[in-house]
């Protein structure tokens, strides 16, 4: 079981679930402006795209938090979610992370393989519109363990053992402190983010609805765009799935 841990800042007390459907689904039932649900066994999540996470007792951390979408930031709020999580990891684990646009975490430990993802879904509407912010981390398992080969735990990427409550507790102070200076200093988070973001640079694929895109990530825009130099000129995405091109040779 993992422990309700006390984070502090603006966090209601940690809720602890045995078990649910989604940790997502269950923050929305009740989405109260900084709630925080964990589970230890999560059997219908759901990533983007429509994508299932289920978890197995004591392997992963799932957890969703409801937050209060920041005023003129609201594209920010996945990348801020994911940064924080990447700081946590490498606070609690020691395992470097990088990002993958706009928030999957990836571990070059271990052959940039998925670590972690998260999912944000707005519920409710102006002026009691809210953020979830569903989070799936790989913690315990072994390779054995992963739905795909591009998938990577904590334990796999040299840091077995890992303190699941530490790890929350982590993440929660860290995403707290990420939407408060996203408030203050805008600019600050968004180089922030472009500094641990390995998306920028690389020539990527973007699927989205209907067609594919591919070029080279150039940016991160400030509405927190992915910004492409494709044959046919500049491209912006705000949403989609974006898959890393290996560089020829």
């Amino acid at each position: 079981m993992i422990p309700a841990p006390d984070p502090g800042g603006p966090w209601r007390p940690v809720e602890v679930f045995d078990r649910v459907d989604s940790t997502n689904a269950e923050a929305a039932r009740r989405p109260d402006p900084w709630r925080v649900v964990v589970a230890d066994v999560q059997e219908q999540g759901r990533g983007r795209l429509g994508r299932g996470w289920v978890t197995t007792p004591g392997q992963a951390l799932a957890v969703s938090v409801v937050i209060p979408p920041p005023p003129g930031s609201p594209g920010w709020v996945p990348l801020v979610a994911g940064l924080a999580l990447s700081r946590a990891v490498a606070q609690v684990a020691g395992v470097p992370a990088a990002l993958k646009w706009p928030n999957d975490v990836l571990a070059p430990t271990d052959g940039d393989r998925k670590l972690a993802g998260l999912l944000c879904e707005r519920v409710g509407s102006a002026p009691d519109e809210v953020v979830v912010v569903g989070c799936g981390v790989n913690v315990a398992q072994d390779r054995a363990g992963l739905p795909v080969d591009t998938a990577t735990s904590l334990a796999l990427a040299g840091a077995p053992g890992t303190d699941r409550g530490r790890l929350l507790t982590a993440y929660l102070r860290h995403l707290a402190a990420l939407l408060g200076d996203l408030a203050t200093d805008p600019a600050a988070v968004h180089d922030a983010y472009r500094a641990a973001c390995a998306t920028v640079g690389a020539t990527v694929r973007v699927h989205e609805p209907g067609h594919t895109v591919e070029g080279v990530a150039s940016a991160v825009d400030e509405e927190g765009r992915l910004c492409l130099r494709t044959a046919e000129g500049g491209y912006a995405v705000a949403a989609g799935d974006v898959v890393h091109v290996r560089r020829a040779g």
